[in-house]
């Protein structure tokens, strides 16, 4: 049941993170990139990632193995998981690659568990916790926005996150439940307004957020979708660029240019708002969690929201697989997951102490 080996593969902010602090929680980790990574306090390799048999031969000997690559990657990674009956995590918002990861489930050793970021992931353990407190459910929303604490220009964003799922994010078609039929509506549409401390954002459609979610709770509830959230002013913009200049033609450049005129800050900040509505005693009730995470330190460096966040989302779904907590094989739905034994792991620990309280 139990197990210690683990390899990260894909080091960057999140990458790197999530392997310092799967060290910190007794994890033997083995760090792997494409390029050298010099300054880890675990062992690293250099592989060539996109090589399937070099990584199997690389992966020999690990339990478990953590994706923090690009998504387009980890359908070959799953794939080799798998064939070695390793417990297999990924941060993936992709559907289709969650899709493929279902199919090996069904005679994986491990357990596959894609979708473990912080959205799709967190906020789905929380909206999850905030249903079952009711008799019965009407509607589920979640929001997230991972901004520039201090926004410049009329997009008033950065590239904090991959510029490729950012764009996959905006094109890709999304599921929702809408009076308890399932369907496909387009990314940034329905727009509205959603005020956190005051303030003022816009929350649009986007791809990929609900992970399993849509197919959990279809015949239970008449309301269930995933919007992003941006300073005002964004979606439009955003519009203009992929649809009116044809840029969604184009997936690669847009994220080139998005890139390269919004590079990442070390000021960030991630806004997560999950609303459940129902009745619990016949009466109607809706039920808030609203947070705002901000940059914080570990292991002696300060981290992005975004970066930790995430981070910390997967680590503590793999340290309660490592517990026993959480089932050794098959699919895992984050919805399946408690939130109170989650924040009590010690890495899920840090979304209590890294929430800054309203009007701190």
């Amino acid at each position: 049941m139990s197990f210690n080996k683990i390899a990260v593969l894909g080091l960057g902010k999140v990458g790197h993170l999530a392997a310092e602090l799967l060290a910190e929680s007794g994890f033997t980790v083995t760090g792997i990139d494409a390029r050298p990574v010099t300054d880890a306090p675990f062992a690293t390799k250099v592989v060539d990632l996109t090589d399937t048999a070099g990584l199997a031969e690389v992966l020999k000997g690990q339990e478990a193995v953590l994706s923090c690559l690009p998504y387009h990657l980890n359908i070959g990674v799953s794939t080799v998981a798998h064939g070695l009956g390793l417990h297999y995590f990924d941060l993936t918002e992709d559907v289709p690659t969650t899709k493929h990861i279902r199919e090996l489930a069904k005679t994986s050793k491990g357990l596959m568990a894609p979708q473990c970021g912080l959205a799709p992931g967190f906020v789905g353990i929380v909206a999850a916790d905030l249903a079952n407190q009711f008799d019965s459910v009407r509607s589920i929303k979640l929001r997230v926005g991972a901004l520039p604490q201090n926004p410049t220009g009329l997009l008033g964003y950065a590239f904090n996150w991959s510029p490729e799922g950012v764009v996959n994010e905006y094109l890709n078609d999304c599921e929702v439940i809408e009076e308890g039929v399932l369907k496909t509506v387009s990314a940034m549409e329905w727009t509205e307004a959603i005020y956190i401390d005051g303030m003022q954002l816009e929350a649009f459609t986007t791809s990929g957020g609900l992970g399993t979610m849509c197919e959990t709770y279809l015949g239970k509830i008449e309301n269930l979708d995933y919007k992003t959230m941006r300073y005002p002013g964004h979606v439009q913009l955003m519009n203009f660029f992929f649809h009116e200049l044809l840029m969604r033609e184009n997936r690669a450049e847009a994220g080139r240019i998005l890139t390269n005129a919004k590079p990442p800050v070390d000021e960030d900040v991630v806004y997560v708002h999950v609303a459940a509505e129902g009745k619990t005693g016949g009466q109607l009730r809706r039920k808030e969690f609203v947070r705002s995470y901000y940059p914080i330190e570990i292991g002696g460096k300060s981290r992005t929201a975004i970066a930790w966040t995430t981070s910390a989302s997967v680590v503590g779904v793999i340290e309660m697989v490592r517990a026993g907590a959480l089932p050794q094989q098959g699919f895992l739905k984050q919805e399946d997951i408690p939130l109170k034994p989650y924040l009590e792991t010690r890495t899920g620990n840090y979304y209590q102490i890294g929430h800054r309280a309203r009007h701190a």
